[in-house]
């Protein structure tokens, strides 16, 4: 039985795009369980997700929630530290597999790149010292109250829209301002991010903020690249895990020095 020549060519090309396709449908999973090593986008200079400690190594919880898919994957982590204006096109452009830096979510990123289950808190919230102002639980308790916050932040803009007409709200410019006039006790309460809230308890303990009520909440999301379902299906049962086990509320207290916020 002989063969003709275009029998044969036809065939290679056949052959060619079938490895072609399965190559461009090939999971991002796949490809780091054959390299057994994950990269992944961290951010270097926002404490305390992610910040190069003393040790001149980069610490905090971003790192930390890196090296926990890496374990769970049984793979080696590789951080990539990015900013925040490039951290989608590292993902995009195949330089990490995910990007794990405080990302948040929203409409027109959903149009870029796939998200993961929330893993981290970051929200805006209203803050006392610890044991003050039990009556304040919602909005309208801000009534007569002097309420602190940095200008030009999200929780100064809900606030100016939304307190009681007798809240006084005091303007300071940045954040370290803010921060001093809490601890001065120049306010009775301070609107500000998680984050902020958890350096104010790093510094001083004794005058760790207790959060009264949330004003605006926007956890932190792992970044992937869109059709790479095996990858995200496994990233969300690490952080499911993760959160069962209470490795999650550890990574909370240790880094934000406060629980994870009810039903998160």
């Amino acid at each position: 039985m002989s063969i003709s020549l275009r029998s044969v060519s036809a065939l290679v090309a056949a052959l060619t795009v079938l490895a072609l396709a399965s190559v461009a449908k090939a999971d991002g999973l796949d490809s780091i369980m054959a390299a057994k090593v994950i990269k992944v986008a961290v951010p270097q200079d926002f404490a305390p997700f992610g910040f190069v400690g003393k040790d001149l190594k980069p610490q905090g919880y971003d790192i930390d929630m890196a090296n926990l898919i890496a374990r769970e994957l049984g793979v080696k982590a590789e951080l990539v530290p990015v900013t925040s204006a490039n951290r989608i096109a590292y993902l995009q452009t195949k330089k990490v597999d995910l990007v794990i830096s405080s990302l948040g979510k929203n409409a027109e990123r959903e149009k870029a790149i796939d998200f993961s289950a929330p893993y981290a808190p970051f929200y805006s919230a209203v803050y006392s010292p610890k044991g003050k102002y039990p009556d304040v639980k919602v909005l309208a308790d801000l009534a007569g109250k002097t309420v602190g916050a940095a200008r030009g932040t999200i929780e100064e803009q809900e606030l100016t829209s939304t307190v009681p007409k007798d809240t006084t709200i005091k303007r300071f410019e940045d954040n370290n301002a803010t921060i001093a006039a809490y601890m001065s006790g120049q306010i009775d309460l301070v609107a500000t991010g998680n984050t902020i809230a958890a350096v104010i308890a790093e510094r001083n303990p004794a005058q760790a903020p207790e959060m009264k009520f949330m004003v605006k909440n926007s956890p932190c999301y792992v970044g992937l690249n869109k059709d790479e379902p095996k990858l995200l299906a496994k990233v969300n049962e690490i952080i499911g895990k993760a959160k069962a086990s209470g490795e999650l509320a550890k990574l909370s207290e240790k880094w934000l020095k406060a629980p994870l916020p009810a039903g998160f």
